[in-house]
């Protein structure tokens, strides 16, 4: 599976102008589903993310982890993760699951953060979402259970 991950203080996604998904204070989560992931990609992948220390301590270091801060996940299913860009100036989007298998791991993915104690808010698989965030720091990380 693929992450991005961004550290917000705030993110959003709606589906025809109407918000479905909300947070304060924690993670946007942008996922992609690969072939060939299964549901223990998606459970090491939310560990190391409901852990990964990137949120500031007393001293102004990344030294704490969203569970650390009690902070919340959005988690948004982002298929363009997957693109291939090697060849052409058009992207390729091959190497992603097949869209019932994608969409059954990001719910599945959603479940593990909740699993971890996050509260989780989601976006809609398939949807044309448009997804708003203020990026605290700027913190993007990348996250690939292949590497």
């Amino acid at each position: 599976m693929r992450a991005l991950i961004q550290r917000v203080t705030q993110a959003r996604v709606a589906v025809e102008g109407a918000v479905i998904g909300e947070i304060g204070p924690g993670l946007l989560i942008l996922i992609c589903a690969m072939q060939g992931d299964t549901e223990a990609e998606a459970e090491r992948l939310a560990s190391k993310i409901s852990k990964l220390r990137i949120f500031r301590d007393e001293e102004g270091r990344m030294n704490r982890s969203v569970l650390d801060v009690g902070g919340a996940a959005l988690v948004v299913s982002q298929f363009t993760l997957a693109a291939d860009t090697a060849r052409g100036n058009r992207p390729g989007f091959s190497t992603a699951a097949p869209p019932a298998e994608g969409e059954r791991l990001y719910e599945y993915f959603a479940a593990q953060m909740q699993a971890q104690g996050l509260a989780v808010a989601t976006g809609r698989f398939g949807a044309d979402m448009a997804v708003s965030l203020v990026n605290d720091g700027p913190v993007t990380i990348w996250m690939d259970t292949a590497d």
